[in-house]
């Protein structure tokens, strides 16, 4: 591909959303032209790739930027590791695959952000439906799609009988949490099957499933800047660099779409001199766009691991015991139950005046609704233990669980590193800066310690729980300090990095960056705002939308 060719369309990163976007284009213009660029390999037939299973393996390779936070303040002052994933088809292709799509009111405050009802969830229904095979054709049609690319199943659905199944839902019951049917359906609070994008138990890859037949593809291949001239209105993106010095610019009408997700976006946009200047000064940088907006908002969802010893591991109730091997459990992760709750309204008011400085009231964004708060489950497998100073066999002998903060209050930012795009950004999530966020992991700490601990469910499960060095176990009714110490020592990310360049502060509601032409951001980094989702179902329905959007203005 020579240095002068030109194309309608230029994408920057070959994740999901780029793979989606670039497909999308070509169904609905064949005669593009299309050029997708990607950081990373083509991983189709790479090793560890297809089974569920086997995607610890891939934590750590060459398929993951691999990278690490600047110590964090309000933890235990330790760096923590960011995954990222470094492939052709994103996080798609190292991601533990829970199809999610969160809360209504969520999505419903994502629009009121930026006045714009298409961010919505009513607005972004179409094309999770477009984007979606449902497994259970019998579901609701005006919520589920069933002739999308991206097959869903569910732990039923793909034939996975755990034997503690029924032990689970009851002490998830015994917690005063409805059985929802189905959760997808923006409106989870309670218990649920988890959900999974799998087909025939196997990964599917963005960049199969939409398939880039026709569109220009370099993986590989490192982007230096965004390049951009002077226009009668502002800057005009008219092509990009490569780090070898090599460029390629846009046709007539054409645009640059920046889809190299949450950590690399705010890195290219900078890079490119848009951004806070004074920030791109250190570097060197002369500043084309002043934006300080770029890398600011970051958030990310932080969890909380625990481990449990089993009390009767002879019966076979995890992974690594000689009996736990049904064909059927290779098709998924080894979870039956997905629950979301609340958390006490009084006692997060109060956490939120002390953020705010200010007496709030009822109709406070994150009080009204109840507003979904924690996710947690029982996981019959342990893993990850490492952070906490554990080494957990994988011998059937013990399982884990974990919380999440799912609407977190505090906010980070994504900074230059270096001017070489090689190298990492500074990556700070600023995790559980503010109280609401440290009262709301301490609520789900102590909802774990109550249906492990105290549940009829729960004892029967479990013997104990298995410990950090220094540390007891703690029940519900543990004081704050002793419960932080843990979250302290044990806090890390869900994988859910968004924000960077924020919608209705770095681009407008059609993904347009502010002040630059012929550019656009479509990644979890234009997200204003944390959602009770995991990322991915989102992300495909954002770049649906957004190929929408580009085909509206363009006629």
């Amino acid at each position: 591909m020579s240095t002068n060719t030109t194309f309608d369309f230029i994408i920057i990163g070959g994740g999901t959303a780029g793979c989606v976007v670039a497909s999308r284009l070509l169904q609905r213009q064949p005669s593009l032209l299309v050029l997708l660029i990607e950081a990373g390999a083509d991983v189709t037939h790479r090793a560890h790739i297809s089974k569920p299973l086997e995607s610890a393996h891939l934590h750590g390779s060459e398929m993951d930027w691999n990278y690490m936070t600047v110590p964090q303040r309000h933890l235990d002052g330790r760096p923590r590791y960011n995954c990222a994933a470094k492939a052709l088809s994103g996080g798609v292709a190292i991601n533990a695959g829970g199809w999610i799509r969160g809360d209504a009111l969520d999505y419903a405050e994502w629009a009121r952000q930026v006045s714009d009802d298409r961010w919505s969830y009513k607005g972004l229904l179409p094309y999770f439906r477009r984007s979606e095979h449902h497994f259970d054709h019998s579901a609701d049609p005006e919520q589920h799609g069933f002739d999308g690319p991206m097959h869903t199943t569910s732990v039923s659905a793909s034939g996975r009988k755990y034997p503690l199944r029924e032990t689970v839902r009851k002490a998830w019951l015994n917690l005063g949490l409805e059985e929802v049917q189905d959760a997808n359906k923006g409106a989870p609070l309670g218990v649920t099957e988890l959900v999974e994008n799998r087909r025939d138990g196997l990964r599917q890859l963005t960049s199969v499933a939409y398939p880039l037949k026709g569109v220009h593809v370099m993986t590989e291949t490192l982007v230096d800047r965004v390049l951009l001239r002077d226009g009668s209105h502002g800057k005009i993106a008219y092509g990009v660099e490569l780090v070898d010095k090599r460029q390629f610019h846009l046709r007539p009408e054409g645009e640059i779409i920046l889809s190299a997700g949450a950590y690399r976006s705010p890195q290219v946009l900078m890079l490119s001199g848009v951004g806070d200047s004074h920030e791109l000064a250190q570097h060197g940088i002369s500043s084309q766009i002043y934006l300080p907006s770029v890398g600011k908002n970051f958030h990310d969802h932080m969890m909380i691991h625990r481990y449990w010893k089993l009390r009767h591991p002879e019966k076979h109730l995890a992974m690594g015991s000689p009996a736990f091997t049904d064909p059927a459990f290779e098709k998924g992760y080894p979870i039956d139950w997905l629950a979301t709750t609340t958390v006490p309204h009084a006692a997060l008011k109060s956490a939120i005046e002390k953020d705010e400085g200010i007496p709030i009231y009822d109709d406070h964004v994150l009080l009204k609704g109840p507003r979904c708060h924690l996710e947690m489950m029982v996981i019959y497998a342990a893993s990850g233990g490492e952070q906490s100073g554990l080494d957990v066999p994988v011998n059937g002998t013990s399982i884990m669980t974990y919380s999440l903060a799912c609407l977190p209050t505090s906010r980070g930012t994504i900074k230059l590193g270096s001017t070489d795009p090689a190298k990492p950004p500074v990556i700070d999530p600023n995790y559980r800066a503010t109280e609401a966020d440290k009262f709301v992991s301490r609520e789900g700490w102590r909802a774990m310690s109550h249906l492990m601990l105290e549940t009829p469910e729960g004892k029967e499960l479990v013997a104990d729980e298995i410990l950090p060095k220094g540390h007891e176990c703690l029940f519900s009714d543990a004081p704050d300090d002793l419960i932080d110490a843990r979250i302290k020592l044990g806090g890390v990310t869900c994988y859910h990095p968004a924000g960077s360049v924020s919608m209705g502060k770095a681009v407008d509601s059609s993904l347009k960056v502010f002040g630059v032409k012929s550019l656009r951001v479509v990644d979890a980094s234009v997200m204003p705002v944390p959602l009770a989702a995991h990322y991915q179902a989102l992300v495909f329905a954002l770049a649906e939308q957004a190929v929408d959007i580009i085909f509206a203005e363009r006629s």
